[in-house]
């Protein structure tokens, strides 16, 4: 008995170690009760870790080992930041087009107006940085901005103490603030649900003119007939993918050597722009008409899991040339690519396949597609990643007007190396894909890590925090939050944005899941969750960034 008492009230690795997962396990526990399809989400740990801390001290034992608290929540951090870094580095420079520039202006004017409003708050106050910092950060549920302040606060134990205090009052408010926001608007501008989800989804329906389409052309053009297929494909290929040919009525792969004739049907896979262009040069076009793949021939999917052709391109990989086959695909990280000559294939894409189907077998084992060889992870990539974010964060840098240099941070580093490698996808002969299920745990286990301990340095005085005016401190915090909240979202209702998209943007903003599960709940459509992905990556790194400039100039 003495020896559980002394491994509960001790400050050794071992008494750190199991307080931390009893803190996850609670804390997700507790996460995961829903009030009104409102849930405490990742933030239980942190509400666990204080209670927990909290009752430590109540009893009389000493804190636990700070130092190692220390490392385990910047570890936490990095590996979180790092992990949405290579998610989202897909689909960053791909988030401004269309309404996606439109929407991270707003994103940007939400987190200017939240940083005034602190600064506001600040000067009318007199509170400290730290807590200031926290309270924002709490405010905007952004977890990577309070790692970001409290590595700019350096040696300041106190500083990242009230830090962690601070954000934990500001929190809650921090996401009944954004959902009693989006209901605000909705009464304000009378919004109806339905005709906003009927517009969002007449206007996915339009905007597919840009999207991938199945295409068959009948070649009528005279000067075309006689001339072979790696004439076509040279005259063609960046715009149109050939996948097989009708010719006398039966399904031909052709080689590079046979020769077009006259009637030739040709499917293959186009950009619906391209089509009035397509169709003067060769002749009439039909989409859409999507023709069985039947006899000889047969379409299929094929993960590429090889190593050996991760990073080649079409024409380096040679199946067009070495089979009777053709690549007419490639799905990637939710995008879909048309595949030309010089497409390079990474590893994780699903290639779509038109070929023989007894050459099937073969040119699967060729690509790969074996689940078991891209579910082990490229430990030598993720740490080589982490190696190169930590150096770009610790790289100080000179911003006019602040006392001091600024510096990336733990945070900010990985965030953007990650984005960088996993936009790129491969750099030299390294392949920096993760599988979903490996960036997921990378996740989770980071932030939980990282609340963890954030709330087990942060809890021990948080009750005589609170009694002698930290509850003031959620007064606060609920101006920065809704102030910038009700501005930019009246100011997207007036630009005539979608509502839906308002609420993403919302959440995304504020990176708040609970929040961005109500706005699923509203309606039936993805404009909630495209919005949120949309703005999530320039707002996470705009979160770090002025979260460690409050620190400096205050």
């Amino acid at each position: 008995m003495e020896f559980i008492i002394n491994l509960f009230a001790g400050t050794n690795i071992a008494s750190t170690l199991i307080y931390l997962c009893i803190t996850a396990f609670l804390g997700l526990t507790l996460g995961k009760i829903s009030i009104k399809g409102i849930r405490l989400g990742i933030a239980g740990v942190l509400f666990v870790g204080i209670f927990l801390a909290h009752a430590k001290g109540f009893f009389g034992t000493t804190p636990l080992d700070a130092q190692i608290l220390g490392f385990v929540k910047e570890f936490g951090l990095i590996l979180f930041v790092y992990s949405i870094g290579i998610d989202v580095g897909p689909r960053f420079a791909g988030s401004f087009k269309n309404d996606g520039m439109k929407l991270n202006l707003l994103a940007v004017g939400y987190i200017v107006a939240g940083v005034i409003a602190t600064i506001c708050v600040y000067y009318a106050t007199g509170l400290d940085k730290s807590v200031i910092v926290g309270i924002l950060s709490g405010a905007v549920t952004n977890t990577p901005s309070l790692g970001a302040a409290q590595q700019a606060l350096g040696t300041d134990a106190l500083g990242i103490e009230q830090s962690g205090m601070a954000y934990a009052m500001a929190y809650p408010f921090g996401v009944i603030g954004i959902i009693s926001t989006m209901l605000l608007i909705r009464a304000i501008f009378k919004v109806k649900v339905k005709d906003e989800a009927d517009k969002y989804t007449e206007q996915i329906a339009n905007n597919k003119r840009g999207k991938l389409e199945s295409v068959q052309v009948k070649v009528t053009n005279t000067n075309l007939i006689g001339r072979t297929i790696g004439d076509f494909k040279n005259m063609f290929g960046q715009n149109f993918v050939l996948s097989r040919v009708l010719h006398n009525d039966r399904f031909d792969i052709l080689h590079d050597d046979d020769v077009l004739q006259e009637g030739d049907v040709l499917f293959g896979v186009s950009n619906k722009d391209y089509v009035p262009s397509l169709e003067m040069a060769v002749g009439p076009v039909e989409l859409g008409m999507k023709r069985e793949v039947d006899g000889a021939l047969a379409m299929f999917e094929v993960l590429v899991t090889n190593r050996k052709i991760a990073g080649r391109t079409i024409e380096q990989i040679g199946i067009y040339r070495r089979y009777e086959a053709n690549i007419t695909r490639i799905f990637r990280a939710g995008m879909e690519i048309l595949p030309t000559l010089d497409t390079t294939v990474e590893l994780g894409d699903t290639v779509r396949v038109v070929g023989k189907k007894t050459l099937l077998p073969e040119i699967q084992k060729e690509i790969g597609n074996s689940l078991q060889q891209l579910a082990v992870p490229n430990v030598v990539a993720i740490f080589l990643g982490i190696f190169l974010g930590i150096l770009l964060g610790s790289i100080p840098f000179a911003i006019p007007g602040l006392p001091a240099s600024a510096k990336l941070g733990l945070a900010g580093g990985p965030l953007i190396v990650a984005l960088i490698l996993g936009h790129k996808g491969r750099v030299f002969d390294i392949n920096f894909y993760m599988t979903p299920g490996a960036n997921a745990l990378m996740k989770e286990l980071g932030i939980i890590l990282f609340l963890g301990s954030v709330g087990l340095s942060s809890g021990t005085n948080f009750v005589e925090t609170f009694s002698n005016g930290g509850y003031v401190w959620m007064l606060y915090g609920m101006i920065i939050t809704f102030v910038p909240a009700m501005l930019i979202s009246v100011t997207a209702r007036i630009m005539k944005i979608n509502y839906l998209k308002i609420c993403g943007l919302l959440s995304g903003v504020t990176t708040n899941p609970p929040a961005l599960e109500y706005a699923n709940s509203i309606a039936p459509v993805q404009a909630q969750s495209t919005a949120y992905a949309t703005v999530y990556p320039l707002t996470m790194f705009l979160r770090i960034l002025s979260a460690q400039i409050l620190v400096l100039i205050l």
